[in-house]
């Protein structure tokens, strides 16, 4: 079995540091090997590797994005090449996809070769393995203090989503659901965690189920026994409990 590997990596030494590395692999054929994100895209595309060593930072278009560009079932197999903290690593290995942790040695890489031999021979990525990949992407682009991307899961593949497309928010189980124009995504968050990660972003939770984009507001109107309403430019209508009222009050005196 041939194996046909792209090496992905905005650092020249690291790239040249796989390849010779990968010459003492006699299986392995480098097909490639890109700089950027989006010659990683298109080269992906054109010689269809079976395996890619990716970078998940680079800059402009990182891993991440390389990934979600791919349709669900053309994903190659995939060894990222990461600097990431050991709270990432652990996300790595609990989707049981394989890693390299920069700085990172020949019998580092010769393991994540033998592991990548075994699933290859076992054939194409399939079904569990798009999920592993696409879950692992969902997780660890969505940690942290503050979004300035979301990655939503939908069907199969992962939307980019920048927060100020947002028009309001709403509990959904143990999910919150965008709702951005005339679609919706469902994204794996709890409200108190949604409303720290957007508090910078002119959103503001207006009841315990409801965070909505101060920008599309329109009007603000009371309701009866101290609730009111906001209305959106869109038309859409959502209540503002009395728990919450004080601090659009707040926001509203600012403005005049």
């Amino acid at each position: 079995m041939n194996i046909r590997a792209l090496i992905v990596d905005d650092e020249p030494p690291a790239r040249d540091l796989i390849a010779t590395l990968l010459r003492d692999e006699p299986d392995l054929e480098v097909v490639g090997q890109c700089s950027n994100g989006r010659d990683a895209v298109a080269a992906i595309k054109r010689h269809s590797p079976d395996l890619v060593f990716l970078d998940v930072q680079m800059p402009g278009m990182d891993g991440f994005a390389v990934l979600a560009e791919l349709p669900a079932n053309r994903l190659p197999l995939v060894i990222f090449v990461t600097a990431f903290d050991q709270h990432a690593i652990r996300a790595f290995e609990v989707h049981a996809l394989d890693y390299l942790l920069k700085p990172f040695e020949y019998d580092r890489l010769r393991q994540a070769v033998r592991h990548a031999r075994t699933q290859l021979a076992q054939g194409p990525l399939g079904t569990a393995g798009q999920t592993r990949l696409i879950s692992l992407l969902e997780e660890l682009h969505n940690r942290g203090q503050s979004w300035d991307r979301l990655a939503i899961r939908d069907a199969g593949r992962i939307l980019f989503l920048q927060p100020e497309h947002i028009d309001w928010i709403e509990a959904e189980g143990n999910y919150v659901r965008l709702h951005v124009g005339k679609e919706s995504h469902l994204l794996r968050e709890t409200m108190n965690s949604t409303e720290e990660r957007l508090a910078s972003k002119r959103f503001l939770r207006v009841s315990r189920s409801t965070i909505v984009n101060l920008e599309r507001v329109g009007e603000w109107q009371p309701l009866f026994h101290g609730d009111s309403v906001v209305i959106l430019r869109d038309g859409t209508r959502l209540t503002v409990s009395r728990v919450y009222r004080e601090t659009l009050d707040r926001l509203v005196a600012q403005l005049r």
